[in-house]
């Protein structure tokens, strides 16, 4: 079933309006960005970690060559033969000392400092020495300082001794072995970042093309529904939550679909069935025309007219009540019941109908409370016991009982009339389906009391269902259910 709308509609135009930006660019864009921020996250993680600990190593061995000179130094003073104060000690024997410290430590570079920060010996006197002015105060303070100048590390240790701070030792260490080290791995580092960021991308872009396919797909099937185009199948078959979204998407155009064919299936018989009662009013309005001075045909044409107008009203009350049970909610006044009581008064209500049609009303009735709208309740009860009567066969019986069973009032109603083939029972609770149409219109079935019997046991969460008779039984049985009322308070 096709819609129709009007060209340049604002549907239209919601729904040609592309996106400035797609689904699927900036999903790309924000993986890309993602794996980015963290590839160079963890680079610089691991570069820093590396740096600091080739650090740590570096002052460590230091730190332990400055105790190792200090300690050097101390011996010799105290086994020197004269016995000159530290200062004199220092001036008149500092260039023997560095490079006696040095020949100790590899022949590494070893520069002395008296306390006052003057040097007084240099273990390669002829090299440049690099400034140290800026952390030599420091050094001089009794703090160990360091600083990074090109590939070389200076390292100054005050040394401390009994006396006091006597001086300042100054040690080199080359960083070029771990600074090429450094570079090597970040090389390496930046390769492999570049490579797991190209195959990760790459991963995720067909991923997310995927989703974005399957987005495109239920776009498309949700374009072809409001066309009125209906689907048959799933656009997508994913197990996720797209893949549910796409079993809804087609359940939801079945049930559109299925709700259009009923509408449509609804107005034809509606249609069909106003029809038939107008034609025979005209009929007899035209008969009455044509012979004004018949008594007999005037008496017949008044009774048929107003039996045929009650058939209109009466099929024009029950399609605004099923129209008003399925698209407004309705305030429904529940109280307790005894459907012992209500069917006690339907069967005295109906005992008229069932004498005029010859037909016997049996009970069977137990105490059953429940909570319902009564007036729902009464019109359930009197169009199942109608149907009972007017489809029944002369001298037939209906059989009314009521019973509580697990937690459920149990309602039957069981006749020995027409009885309702097995192919018949899937439809017989639509709108204007009748099992015999003849028998409906002698007796003015509209075929809509089901339907609406149905609908108000669902409201009141019951259920009413056909049971199959025994083979070679006659007749029908409803069986109706609802929740039982809790114990009423003490």
């Amino acid at each position: 079933m096709k819609r129709k709308k009007g060209p340049g509609s604002q549907e239209d135009l919601v729904r040609h309006k592309s996106p400035h930006f797609s689904l699927k660019w900036r999903f790309t864009i924000g993986l890309g960005i993602l794996l980015t921020t963290t590839i160079l996250t963890l680079g610089w993680l691991v570069l820093s970690g590396i740096e600091q600990e080739q650090m740590n190593k570096v002052e460590a061995n230091l730190k332990q060559r400055s105790e190792l000179a200090n300690l050097r130094l101390r011996q010799t003073y105290l086994s020197a033969d004269a016995r000159d104060d530290v200062d004199t000690f220092f001036r008149r024997r500092g260039p023997e000392l560095a490079s006696d410290l040095s020949s100790l430590l590899g022949n590494a570079r070893i520069v002395l400092y008296d306390a006052n920060g003057k040097e007084i010996g240099n273990s390669q006197p002829l090299s440049t020495t690099p400034a140290v002015e800026d952390i030599l105060g420091y050094a001089m303070k009794g703090r160990t300082v360091y600083q990074v100048s090109g590939n070389s590390l200076i390292y100054l240790s005050p040394l401390v001794w009994s006396v006091g701070q006597v001086g300042i030792v100054q040690l080199e260490a080359s960083l070029q072995a771990d600074q090429d080290y450094y570079a090597s791995l970040q090389r390496s580092l930046r390769n492999i970042g570049l490579t797991a960021l190209g195959v990760s991308f790459l991963i995720g872009f067909l991923y997310v093309s995927r989703v974005t396919g399957s987005l495109r797909r239920l776009r498309s099937a949700a374009d072809q529904i409001r066309d009125g185009h209906f689907i048959k199948e799933s656009p997508i078959r994913r197990r996720d939550e797209l893949g549910e979204l796409s079993e809804g998407i087609t359940y939801m155009s079945r049930e559109i679909e299925q709700s259009f064919a009923r509408q449509k299936q609804f107005i034809g018989n509606i249609s069909h069935e106003f029809k038939t009662p107008l034609t025979s009013i005209i009929a007899y309005s035209d008969l009455l025309d044509m012979y004004r001075d018949d008594p007999d045909l005037l008496d017949e044409a008044r009774g048929n007219i107003r039996k045929e107008a009650d058939r209109l009203l009466e099929m024009v009350e029950k399609v605004l009540h099923l129209s008003a049970l399925e698209q407004y909610e309705f305030g429904l006044h529940a109280e307790r019941l005894d459907v012992r009581e209500s069917l006690e008064e339907v069967c005295s209500r109906m005992r008229g109908k069932a004498v005029q049609f010859g037909i016997a009303v049996e009970t069977d009735l137990q105490p059953a409370p429940i909570r319902i709208d009564r007036e729902s309740l009464m019109h359930i009860f009197l169009n199942l016991l109608d149907n009972a009567i007017k489809y029944n066969i002369k001298g037939g019986r209906v059989q009314v009982s009521c019973y509580p069973e697990g937690g459920k009032a149990v309602i039957i109603f069981r006749d020995t009339g027409i009885g309702i083939p097995r192919e018949a029972v899937v439809k017989l609770f639509e709108p204007f389906y009748t099992v015999s149409k003849d028998r409906a219109r002698l007796t003015g079935g509209t075929g809509l009391g089901l339907s609406l019997v149905k609908r108000l046991v669902e409201v009141q969460k019951g259920s009413i269902t056909v049971v199959p008779l025994p083979l070679g039984e006659k007749g029908s049985l409803f069986r109706v259910e609802f929740p039982l009322a809790l114990p009423a308070p003490d």
